[in-house]
């Protein structure tokens, strides 16, 4: 039907692009949804395994259990191995106990919640900021920036 575009209303191709545009917009505010949660989950195991480690004595071969279980449980799901398992922990060690002691006073990175920039991020960006900035101070300051400029 090639004629038929043609006999299209004056106002169609703007209804087309404002959709499209409010289809692309819904696809992001979802894709960012869905890493927020995954991200506060990780935050939760981290935080799980952290308190279980003081409590009981948690060391690396519940870890490698715990790994084995869910990836048994979940074997559609990646993420579970026993070496992103500890980054969990890790993440969550990384923006709680040294933050507060930190001289940047901001609301967000009270050392105990998981800061909204944090949960805003992929979690290879969270991975890359754990291991190859371990100074706390450089940590937070490129994350608030980088948050800040994507607002």
């Amino acid at each position: 039907m090639p004629g038929a575009a043609n006999k299209l209303p004056a106002g169609y191709p703007a209804m087309l692009k404002d959709i499209k545009s409010r289809i692309q917009e819904a696809q992001i505010k979802a894709a960012l949804s869905v890493n927020r949660e995954l991200i506060e989950l990780y935050w939760d195991i981290g935080k799980l395994i952290t308190s279980r480690q003081k409590i009981e004595g948690w060391g690396k071969s519940v870890v490698e259990r715990l790994s084995a279980d869910l990836r048994n449980e979940f074997p559609e799901i990646t993420g579970f191995s026993t070496r992103n398992i500890w980054r969990m922990r890790s993440l969550y060690l990384a923006w709680t106990g040294g933050i507060q002691k930190l001289p940047l006073a901001v609301a967000e990175f009270d050392g105990e919640n998981l800061p909204q920039p944090v949960a805003e991020i992929p979690w290879g960006h969270n991975i890359y900021l754990l291991e190859k900035l371990k100074n706390p101070s450089k940590r937070v300051k490129i994350r608030i920036e980088s948050w800040s400029n994507s607002r």
